[in-house]
């Protein structure tokens, strides 16, 4: 059985729900189900995309992108999971199929014996390097040559007004779990 709200002390912080919900108008409605299926479509086809020609999915891309991006090409594991937003078991698991693929390595963290750097290797970066092309094609082909120029400014815009109000300031974040 789970506490009531009272007796939660992190329920307790939370702002109480408004008395009645706010339901969607119609036009929101469409919006927000015009987005799910935007999105749900958009990742599988990205996913499809990298399984045919990479063998591995978006996610997995996203963080030899990540790792590429970093100094030296490594990053602290925890940092990792931050940026791609996933629960540290998951990053584990993901860096254990990169590893046996030969794209990345783990290594000692020298500053906290307790932390663990993913390493890009070189044989990452190449598998990379060739994958780039055809998923920014990808990218291009279902979303920017669908998109007015102004529409691409304005769907960037939108986006980074939904994430900003969305960015975790602590707590119960994946990362951390």
């Amino acid at each position: 059985m789970t506490k009531r709200p009272a007796e939660n002390p992190e329920a307790a912080e939370a702002p109480a729900p408004p008395a009645e919900p706010r339901w969607l108008t119609e036009g929101e409605q469409r919006t927000w189900l015009a987005y799910r299926h935007a999105s749900t479509l958009l990742e599988d086809y990205l996913d499809r995309q990298l399984q045919r020609d990479a063998g591995m999915t978006h996610v997995y891309y996203g963080l030899l992108v990540r790792l590429a991006e970093a100094p030296r090409r490594r990053m602290r594991m925890t940092e990792l999971a931050e940026h791609a937003k996933i629960t540290r078991s998951r990053l584990s698991h993901a860096v254990a199929r990169l590893e046996g693929n030969g794209w990345v390595r783990r290594e000692e963290c020298p500053s906290d014996k307790r932390g663990q750097l993913a390493v890009l290797t070189d044989e990452g970066y190449e598998m990379l390097r060739r994958s780039a092309p055809g998923h920014v094609e990808a990218v291009r082909t279902a979303v920017f040559d669908r998109l007015t120029p102004e529409q691409a400014e304005l769907f960037g815009e939108v986006c980074r007004i939904v994430a900003a109000g969305l960015q975790p300031a602590g707590g119960d974040v994946p990362w951390l779990r």
